[in-house]
């Protein structure tokens, strides 16, 4: 059984016990316990106006940790990660390179959705970095139960959270990059492939940035 003062993970974007989620992380890991202490985190503003704590899901020995930025609308109303319209992009990309989605554990960066209301919808606010350095823990317990081979950033967020504030997927996207725990790549998140002028041309790229995460696998 780990615990979470054993070797933890480190991360870019904040200790592997960055400010705020530290306190509320469990000593002793396993995703279970995870998941159950993370619904009662406090660890920065965001939990106020989220309808719950979204954790990461799938195996927990799964060679693969994709990580995304945040939990959207509907991830926020059904508490499971790349359940709306990007994790639907996401599927598809999977589909057509070979990926099973089962044989992959998603999470995201920040573990509620942070949005602003216009009207009768939320729409989504990209967290600060103070939220994402206070979820820091959560996304480092994973890590360390899980213990992935390759960690896929999608997005600048996870990218930054993951590679360092330095990083820019804009110019790195599909480069693998070794570090002491783990190989990980970047790629865009599915919700800018949504977002694209060209969004052909942007999911072909996706596409192609996902061959080579299965060829990695």
């Amino acid at each position: 059984m780990t615990t979470f003062d054993d070797q933890p993970h480190r991360l870019a974007g904040g200790g592997a016990k960055g400010a705020g989620a530290a306190e509320y992380v469990p000593a002793v890991l396993d995703l279970p316990h995870l998941r159950a202490a993370a619904r009662k985190c406090r660890g920065c503003g965001l939990y106020r106006q989220a309808t719950q704590t979204v954790f990461g899901a799938g195996p927990s020995n799964a060679a693969v940790v994709m990580v995304g930025e945040q939990p959207g609308d509907q991830e926020d109303q059904q508490g499971q990660p790349f359940v709306g319209p990007a994790g639907n992009l996401l599927d598809r990309a999977f589909a057509e390179v070979g990926i099973d989605r089962d044989s992959v554990y998603l999470t995201n960066a920040v573990k509620h959705f942070k949005f602003v209301e216009r009207g009768k919808r939320r729409i989504h606010k990209q967290p600060g970095r103070t939220e994402i350095v206070a979820c820091s823990a959560w996304l480092a317990a994973e890590l360390e139960v899980v213990g992935p081979n390759l960690v896929v950033c999608l997005g600048a967020i996870a990218a930054k959270a993951i590679l360092g504030t330095d990083f820019k997927v804009s110019e790195r996207r599909g480069e693998l990059v070794t570090l002491p725990a783990y190989r990980a790549i970047a790629t865009m998140h599915p919700s800018s492939v949504l977002r694209a002028p060209d969004f052909e041309s942007a999911y072909a790229d996706f596409v192609d940035d996902l061959r080579a995460v299965h060829d990695a696998m």
